[in-house]
């Protein structure tokens, strides 16, 4: 995207990894953060280098990561239960950016038929190892060969935006269903953490929505915004990593705080610290 018609919104610092800055731009059409400059697809793998970087892990180690895997288990079986929700009869399922694969063994236990697509050959030989089956890219799936597509934060982190959304119009089923997670920049929390907000988390983070982003780009393509539902854990979670970068030391009650007054005011201004997108294929 030409981020030349855009103006500079805010510049943020890389905490995790490389400590260098980068600078977000504002879509003002799509209400929509841009980061720039954006890694070439070469050096991108280089600032997930991380042992910071939990969801490419099974790690336990300290109290944030037990604290981290405590409420990845309960995710887990409210994502199992959308899907089923959405889809009564189980089919075939597709999750891109499947990380260490937790959620797609719980779906294949649950009867559902899994495929993943995973670049971190560290998260995917974790996987393989739970039963969890790969395909490289892609482009090497048919079309319209799934019923249920999910992304659970992974499209902020893909390099050609527009492309990626009309391979998942291609992949999905004329009947389908798209669920997409995504952090919302417009949530109490981000606008209180500013530069130093944990869900900007660039430059891995290339693209920062909005729900008018989400609904306008996939309509773009055909495909209808029908519902949108909060992830109140994010709120906590993102608070206590933004508290880390910003005083250099997690302070659990401040983060506390600070995640509960975004999920309250978002119960009457309906915008969460992150969301979930279903898309319907039209």
């Amino acid at each position: 995207m030409d981020i030349s018609k855009h103006k500079l919104f805010l510049t943020v610092k890389d905490f995790s990894v490389s400590k260098e800055t980068f600078d977000l731009y504002h879509d003002e059409v799509l209400d929509m953060l841009i980061t720039s400059p954006q890694p070439d697809e070469n050096n991108l793998p280089a600032y997930y280098e991380s042992d910071d970087y939990i969801s490419h892990t099974d790690g336990k180690r300290s109290l944030f990561e037990k604290a981290y895997h405590f409420v990845k288990d309960i995710a887990l079986k409210n994502k199992l239960d959308l899907i089923n929700d959405l889809h009564t009869e189980k089919g075939s399922l597709l999750d891109i950016g499947a990380g260490t694969g937790d959620f797609l063994t719980v779906a294949k236990n649950n009867g559902w038929s899994i495929t993943g697509i995973e670049p971190s050959d560290k998260a995917k030989n974790i996987a393989i190892k739970k039963g969890v089956s790969f395909s490289e890219k892609s482009q090497n799936l048919e079309n319209n060969s799934f019923d249920v597509i999910t992304m659970w934060h992974v499209l902020e982190h893909v390099p050609n935006l527009d492309a990626q959304i009309k391979e998942l119009k291609r992949l999905l089923k004329p009947n389908g269903t798209i669920i997409i997670a995504v952090p919302n920049f417009n949530s109490y929390d981000a606008k209180h953490y500013g530069k130093f907000w944990a869900a900007l988390d660039v430059p891995r983070h290339l693209w920062h929505f909005s729900k008018t982003a989400i609904k306008l780009l996939f309509e773009k393509e055909r495909m209808k915004l029908v519902k949108v539902l909060p992830m109140k854990f994010d709120a906590f979670y993102v608070s206590l990593l933004s508290e880390k970068y910003k005083n250099g030391k997690m302070n659990f009650l401040k983060a506390f705080l600070v995640g509960l007054k975004s999920n309250l005011k978002a119960k009457s201004n309906l915008e969460f610290s992150s969301h979930i997108y279903i898309i319907k294929n039209n």
